[in-house]
């Protein structure tokens, strides 16, 4: 791209307000960010980082984390990234299993190398960076040497880098990427979206900022801590889309619906975006129906995926029907991908003959192979046999989703396999379930659980909202009641519970901690109505 578009911008990073009230930016054009990488690769070589080794890094999102990552591409090395939001425990032990020989990090990162040492016991090199968002180290005072290095050739089967789960429904994972993936993964991702150079993207989820130089697109670093992105001010969002002209950009459901609820309540448009590629978890129906709003010349898209598996299909804002309660419709696959539906089943499947392959309309688990399906964890076999079949040469990845292929062959997701709640009587999948209860005013988010132990477990219900007393949860049961004899698949869901603020994950502050509420409801006062009463 920096010989295709030399003086085109790659990358803009928010420094500050000028006297106007804009937001100010540093900004480097792709000539300028391929400097910036290539005196990274530079650096990294004379620190001691060689082709092959794992390099954790522990860096500012944005222009570190967009040069330091090439640079090691470059470099022929390993970038590990770990999201820091999972917690210090999880953080210590993905490091650990990791086994990284480098570590590039803020000052911060150095101090917990050396204060967790037994994490971070396998690496050999440190290289400090700075803890700025704007620091570059082509500034010409510099005495890092400003040169070019030969890039280190790659083969497509090559390790690339290793990225961790959210671990929303159990201990985060680290998936081995191969060059091969990543190159297919900017391949589907423009050719599914017609992403085209020139555009300008403003990532809500940093390593999202990563595609954009391979697709040509510009960069905008939003004002946004990666760490607590609920805490997003949506004012700033818009105001960078609308000053920048923004035409792209990925974040959570949680957080479109900020800026979707922001933009209604100011009579503000975003008529310059193309696209919002929303993705985490379900689409709500609210937010399907306002992106048509605040999105005059674009579209809302969901695409469907996992960290082993991305994009693996897609669907838009005029493909849904937002009052559906059978799930939540992710599209088809997209081009080179297939997905197919088996009896769920939570043992391992050596090969793809071993799986029985449900019909058309019935839940089972999801599978899905492709050129962007990883074939392997890291330093996790036990895992691997868990997740992949086997097919000849090719890999099947197990999503660990519920779902089903209607008639037309658009797949539905009905939720995690692990958070599927089984009754004596019957299986149920929280999507659909969970639907039938946000058309209430007062349901923010809601959570099926099972009480007790599988395969005999007794529905529930949790509601994120507040109760003034137990009167009012007795009256608010009451009528959560009445939806759920609404629908033969929720009637059997007698009890609710009501916590005012769902656990989720910190990536996409989207995925509700469902095994952890159902764990917290073990203790919890529950209200089980009868609607007659």
């Amino acid at each position: 791209m920096a010989a295709r578009q030399p003086h085109a911008t790659a990358l803009k990073i928010p420094r500050g307000r000028t006297p106007a009230g804009d937001i100010d930016y540093l900004t480097l054009t792709f000539t300028e960010l391929a400097a910036e990488a290539n005196t990274w690769h530079a650096r990294l070589a004379v620190r001691g980082v060689r082709p092959g080794d794992r390099a954790l890094v522990m860096v500012r999102p944005g222009l570190p984390l967009i040069a330091s990552a090439f640079a090691l591409f470059q470099l022929g090395a390993v970038p590990v990234i770990i999201d820091p939001g999972m917690g210090l425990k999880n953080f210590l032990a993905c490091v650990a299993r990791s086994r990284p020989r480098a570590l590039v990090g803020i000052p911060l990162a150095q101090i917990l190398s050396h204060l967790f040492r037994p994490s971070f016991r396998t690496v050999q090199v440190r290289v400090p960076v700075s803890g700025s968002l704007t620091a570059r180290l082509t500034n010409p005072k510099s005495k890092i040497p400003n040169q070019k290095l030969d890039p280190v050739p790659s083969a497509a089967t090559d390790l690339a880098a290793v990225l961790f789960t959210s671990g929303s429904t159990g201990a985060p994972k680290g998936v081995c990427y191969e060059h091969g993936m990543f190159d297919a993964q900017v391949r589907l991702i423009r050719d599914t979206y017609a992403i085209a150079p020139g555009e300008v993207d403003l990532p809500l989820l940093p390593i999202f900022a990563l595609f954009n130089p391979a697709l040509g697109m510009t960069t905008i670093i939003p004002e946004l801590d990666p760490r607590r992105p609920a805490e997003l001010d949506p004012a700033k969002i818009v105001q960078a889309i609308r000053q920048e002209n923004v035409t792209n950009s990925f974040g959570s459901p949680t957080l479109w619906k900020k800026i979707g609820d922001h933009c209604l309540a100011q009579k503000i448009t975003l008529p310059t975006v193309r696209r919002v590629l929303c993705a985490g978890a379900p689409v709500p129906a609210a937010l399907w129906k306002n992106s048509i709003a605040f999105l005059p010349k674009g579209k809302l898209y969901s695409p469907y995926g996992a960290t082993e598996a991305l994009p693996v299909a897609s669907v838009s804002a005029d493909e849904v029907d937002p009052a559906s309660v059978r799930g939540a419709c992710v599209g088809r696959p997209v081009a080179e991908n297939t997905a197919k539906i088996i009896a769920i089943t939570d043992t391992p499947i050596a090969n793809l003959s071993d799986a029985y392959e449900l019909p058309s309309g019935e839940i089972g688990e999801i599978i899905v192979s492709g050129p962007v399906v990883t074939k392997e964890y890291d330093a996790l076999p036990t895992a691997t046999t868990a997740a992949k079949i086997a097919d000849g040469s090719s890999v099947w990845h197990r999503m660990g989703d519920c779902g089903y292929l209607d008639t037309s062959g658009r797949l539905w997701f009905c939720g995690r396999k692990a958070e599927r709640v089984e009754t004596p009587s019957g299986t149920l999948h929280t999507e659909p379930s969970e639907q039938v209860f946000r058309a209430h005013p007062r349901a923010v988010r809601c959570a099926l659980i099972g009480l007790g132990e599988h395969p005999v477990q007794r529905p529930a219900l949790v509601v994120e909202t507040t109760v003034k007393n137990s009167r009012d949860a007795r009256a608010l049961a009451r009528e959560l009641r009445q939806l759920a004899l609404a629908h033969p698949h929720t009637a059997s869901i007698q009890t609710f519970y009501f916590h005012q603020k769902f656990p989720v994950d910190v990536r996409h502050n989207a995925k509700i901690h469902r095994l952890t509420l159902a764990r917290w409801a073990a203790t919890a006062k529950g209200f089980a109505s009868d609607p007659k009463r």
